[in-house]
């Protein structure tokens, strides 16, 4: 079971659109695909159609040891992939993790207890750095952050990229151009320049409409625009990223 996070210490920068499409794309392969929502505003389980518990608690019950793990998971109508929905109560991680022992294990020992139900799971972050962030860290094999090439969003990857060093984490880095626009200059450049960089695929996310419209249609790219210039970008950085894994 390989387990990839979707991260960014930034938030806006296409990490849920990315988590959503390579999950599916992962599923389309025969793959059986999880993916745990940790960011309170539940956008991945939205794009798959799954709305939270009732009473809005179960993502601090499972960090809580009130739910184990496999009980919170849910079934899609989508072929081969189960959600771990997100709810509000799931802003209260960072606090629950730092008020329990080993907090920082916390995601890899529940991930633990569902090894060999799954081929992938993929991990939806907020974006952020705190305890939450270290627990996932630490619980993925990957951790896989889209990047604008814009001076910010750059900044960032640096910020983490450094992060992971001083910390001697384990979790293999691999960042992918996101929303990238070829008709500026600034995204021109700085995709030239990071190209050299062996963190980035050479495979990119360009900004088009289809991923803005995943919203619209509740659903991955693949579903609605399966022949247009969105899905392939996403198949050639999905790719990409597997051989690397």
């Amino acid at each position: 079971m390989k387990t990839l996070a979707l991260y960014n210490l930034k938030g806006g920068v296409g990490k849920t659109a990315g988590c959503v499409n390579l999950a599916y794309l992962a599923a389309a392969e025969g793959k059986k695909v999880l993916v745990w929502d940790l960011d309170p505003q539940g956008a991945a389980s939205y794009y798959f159609k799954i709305k939270p518990g009732a009473k809005n608690s179960d993502s601090k019950k499972i960090l809580g040891h009130e739910m184990e793990l496999a009980d919170a998971i849910r079934s899609t109508e989508f072929e081969l992939i189960d959600v771990v929905p997100a709810d509000l109560s799931a802003r209260q991680a960072d606090v629950q993790l730092n008020d329990m022992k080993q907090g920082k294990k916390r995601l890899k020992t529940m991930l633990n207890t569902i090894k060999g139900k799954y081929d992938y799971v993929f991990l939806d972050c907020p974006p952020g750095l705190n305890l939450l962030h270290e627990a996932v860290f630490n619980a993925a094999d990957a951790l896989v952050m889209p990047v604008i090439p814009t001076t910010l969003s750059i900044r960032s990857y640096e910020m983490v990229k450094a992060f992971i060093k001083e910390n001697e984490l384990e979790t293999k880095l691999t960042c992918y151009f996101s929303m990238a626009d070829l008709r500026k200059t600034l995204h021109n450049e700085t995709l030239d320049t990071y190209y050299r960089n062996k963190d980035f695929l050479k495979n990119y996310i360009p900004y088009l409409s289809d991923v803005e419209k995943m919203g619209i249609h509740n659903a991955p790219v693949m579903e609605f625009a399966n022949s247009g210039y969105a899905a392939q970008c996403y198949r050639d950085v999905w790719k990409e990223l597997q051989k690397g894994l």
